[in-house]
């Protein structure tokens, strides 16, 4: 797992969320922590790394 900061694309406060490396690719929907709107999450990752990461509003 590993700890992932990002920009919430509704309030744009910093927020981080833990990621599990060991997929390689994840498509999930998760609540800010801080305005709780749900944020559409895609990771891809590789060797146990983050390689991409997309955080979108689902109201786009």
């Amino acid at each position: 797992m590993e700890e992932y900061f990002f920009q919430c694309p509704y309030c744009w406060e910093e927020i981080s969320m833990l990621v599990d490396t060991s997929q390689y690719h994840q498509n999930y929907v998760e609540d800010c922590e801080i305005c709780c709107n749900p944020i559409q999450v895609s990771v891809w990752s590789e060797n146990q790394e983050i390689t991409q990461f997309q955080a979108e509003n689902l109201e786009q």
